[in-house]
């Protein structure tokens, strides 16, 4: 309970003053609010960074397709992710929640953005979208090697079609 406290407080600091305070969150909290401080300053390549070379991603669904042929997980995932801030320009990323063990972080993220761009081949609709994402990350070397992960893809496809 004190564990997750301390989590919960360190995403207090961050979502407070994007950028500041990551030494203080323990251990690997601090990279799933890298990831979403990335994603809301829309620096895909600062988001790209958070992702080791050999990233592997366990999550194959409508929210992470496969990689194309001669793509890397790694490249896949920095494309499906320019591909939302492309279709949600005003997106922000924040962090509901967070727990860590050993060299795993799991987070609830939420994501909020009026859909202005082409997004899941939509039109824009100029509708406010807000959905969320569970993930775990393994850690290594201070990137994400590995990801398993569940995005609410039927959420964002009805309130886009709303």
């Amino acid at each position: 309970m004190i564990r997750r406290r301390m989590v919960l407080q360190a995403a207090a600091i961050v979502a407070a003053a994007p950028g500041a305070a990551l030494s203080q969150a323990p251990n690997g909290a601090g990279m799933p609010m890298r990831f979403a401080a990335a994603l809301s300053a829309h620096d895909i390549d600062a988001f790209a960074a958070l992702f080791a070379d050999d990233y592997v991603n366990h999550q194959m669904s409508a929210a992470a397709p496969p990689p194309p042929a001669g793509a890397s997980p790694k490249v896949a995932t920095v494309a499906f992710f320019a591909a939302r801030l492309k279709g949600l320009p005003d997106l922000k990323v924040s962090i509901e929640t967070m727990l860590e063990q050993d060299d795993r972080v799991a987070a609830s993220f939420v994501y909020e953005g009026t859909h202005q761009g082409q997004y899941f081949g939509v039109a824009p609709t100029g509708r406010r979208l807000r959905f969320t994402s569970c993930d775990i990350f393994r850690l290594a070397g201070g990137r994400i090697a590995e990801h398993w992960g569940m995005g609410d893809i039927a959420g964002v496809l009805a309130q886009l079609k709303g």
